[in-house]
């Protein structure tokens, strides 16, 4: 576990986590809402971390800078897929509600190769324009929408059936938002998914 600060003219703190063996593939993680009590040690980022790393992919768990609406936060996943491509042959992305959005938004306009990205009870936007579902068309790689069937919290239908849509992956749970019980359980999910594409 090493404390990471991510260029780009925020604030940005991460904590990467690594295998015991070298590893030349990274999942950038990104936390739910910081206004709500989001952060790096969110449980369902530590578990999708702790699952990488049982496969031997490392992950870069990110705090957000300052908050900015949205568009800051963007700003701060693009810089850490960045400084991820920097320093690994290849990147993934996962994120948890807010950062499920973020982690799209982010991928679908940064200028780095990304091999997959995952995300978990994604909100069909934060912000007019800053929708995920038209984002969902931009992005290059394949994708994994996971989401709970019970979840009252974000608007995700409209999310999973673009995804259908464009022929990405879509994984239901019995669960609500904050898939209580379910983290290792997701976290397996999520991990195959991204061990599959980027190693």
């Amino acid at each position: 576990m090493t404390d990471v600060v991510i260029p780009g003219g925020r604030d940005v703190r991460a904590t990467l986590d690594e295998p015991e063996s070298e590893t030349d593939a990274v999942v950038v993680a990104c936390p739910p809402h910081p206004q709500h009590g989001g952060h790096r040690g969110d449980r369902r980022l530590v578990a999708v971390s702790d699952d990488l790393l049982e496969r031997g992919v490392a992950c870069l768990r990110l705090d957000y800078g300052e908050w900015d609406e949205g568009y800051g936060e963007r700003a701060d996943v693009r810089n850490a897929i960045r400084w991820a491509a920097d320093g690994y042959d290849r990147v993934g992305v996962f994120g948890f509600s807010f950062g499920a959005a973020e982690a799209i938004l982010a991928t679908a306009t940064v200028d780095r190769e990304v091999r997959a990205v995952s995300v978990l009870a994604p909100p069909v936007g934060l912000a007019p324009d800053l929708e995920v579902v038209p984002a969902l068309a931009d992005v290059a790689c394949p994708v994994q929408i996971c989401y709970g069937e019970r979840d009252t919290t974000v608007d995700w239908e409209p999310v999973v059936e673009r995804a259908d849509e464009l022929g990405h992956d879509a994984v239901a749970f019995s669960a609500d938002h904050f898939f209580v019980g379910q983290h290792e359980k997701v976290a397996r999910t999520v991990g195959a998914f991204l061990e599959a594409r980027v190693t």
